[in-house]
């Protein structure tokens, strides 16, 4: 499967908003991109809920305490403490164009696999 790095993103943003207006450098949109996932950490971590429409929304939820196993002695019981986590719900438009893509996720595991 294809990873879209922020850089990545950046270029394909540049390229859409020079095709229909003034141009805006691609250090100003990476600029942007960055802006907006730190205003999205900052208030994700103050335990605000952030909701960006046609998109999605990321809510921080309380991880219960429980009892794990030790990974290098898998007879050893550990305690994880409970913490603040981030569930992110995917929006409706999301999820269609999302659930459009079996087709491609797919041929691209078969791929894998070769």
């Amino acid at each position: 499967m294809a990873t879209v790095t922020k850089r990545e993103l950046a270029i394909r943003i540049t390229e859409k908003i020079s095709e229909s207006t003034a141009e805006i450098s691609q250090q100003i949109i990476a600029e942007i991109i960055q802006t907006v996932i730190d205003e999205i950490a900052e208030s994700l971590a103050n335990g605000d809920n952030v909701v960006m429409r046609r998109f999605g929304s990321f809510e921080v939820r309380e991880m219960k305490a429980k009892l794990g196993r030790n990974p290098k002695n898998p007879t050893e019981t550990v305690k994880i403490p409970a913490r603040a986590g981030v569930k992110f719900k995917p929006g409706k438009e999301l999820k269609d164009k999302v659930a459009s893509s079996l087709k491609i996720v797919r041929e691209r595991a078969r791929k894998a696999k070769k």
